[in-house]
């Protein structure tokens, strides 16, 4: 069974060129962990409301920023113990970068994948 982790970041938005950076540079270093199954990286731009849904819509591209630019990571390890390790190693070396660009620490979600 595979272990995955959704991880959102709340990026300041005059940080976001930086933060992009920081996670294109990690981006091959992270994809070298071992057992590593999907890495992807997601920088939220649109918003969609239950009108759109109903009507089948496309959702709205966002015109502004509020408070921050928010990120979703998505990885995919084939153990909870690959996964560790690939945190240790994120840790040690992207951790303090990233988090510099963030409005408040980033929340993890972390799970067993159900199908």
């Amino acid at each position: 069974m595979s272990f995955s982790e959704v991880c959102i970041y709340q990026v300041k938005p005059d940080k976001v060129e930086e933060f992009e950076t920081i996670m294109n540079e990690a981006k091959p270093f992270l994809e070298e962990r071992t057992g590593l199954l999907q890495l992807r990286l997601m920088r939220r731009g649109y918003k969609i409301d239950m009108e759109q849904i109903r009507e089948g819509l496309p959702p709205v591209e966002l015109t502004r920023i509020v408070k921050c630019v928010k990120y979703v990571l998505f990885w995919e390890f084939a153990s909870k113990e690959d996964y560790g390790k690939a945190q240790k190693d994120l840790y040690e070396t992207f951790w303090k970068p990233i988090d510099k660009c963030l409005i408040q620490p980033h929340d993890k979600y972390l799970g067993e994948a159900i199908f």
